[in-house]
This record gives C-alpha cells, structure tokens and sequence, in this order.
C-alpha cells in the first residue's frame, strides 16, 4: 500500500509542476492582426500555486520511501 501511495504522489506531483510550468510559460491569449500581435498574459498566482502544491506531493512521496 505505501508503494502504491508513493507512486501516485510522484505522478501526480510530476504532473502539477509540469502543467503549472505549461501554464506560466503560454500566454492566455493570443491576437494576430496583420502587422499587430497581441499577447495577453493573465493572473500567474494559479501557476505558481500548481507548481508549489506539486512540489510538496513529490517531497510527500519521497518522505514514504524514507518510513
């Protein structure tokens, strides 16, 4: 059981950083025009919290290994 836990920690924190990174490094929107492009970069706080959420489900599996 505790394999099991540690693994879907790992995976799922490896998942949370890469999606808040692919988050933080896109832009939101993005307008072509002609000669004009815009690129609307929004609110970073949901990225930032992803990749920190992320970040402590990895040390949370790594601790499992340690028991």
């Amino acid at each position: 059981m505790n394999n099991v836990l540690k693994i879907v920690l790992l995976v799922i924190g490896i998942g949370m950083i890469a999606y808040g990174l692919y988050r933080l490094i896109t832009p939101e929107f993005a307008l072509d025009a002609g000669p004009l492009q815009i690129e609307a970069h929004g609110d970073n706080t949901q990225s930032y919290a992803m990749i920190g959420f992320g970040v402590l489900a990895l040390i949370g599996g790594l601790a499992f290994g340690k028991r």
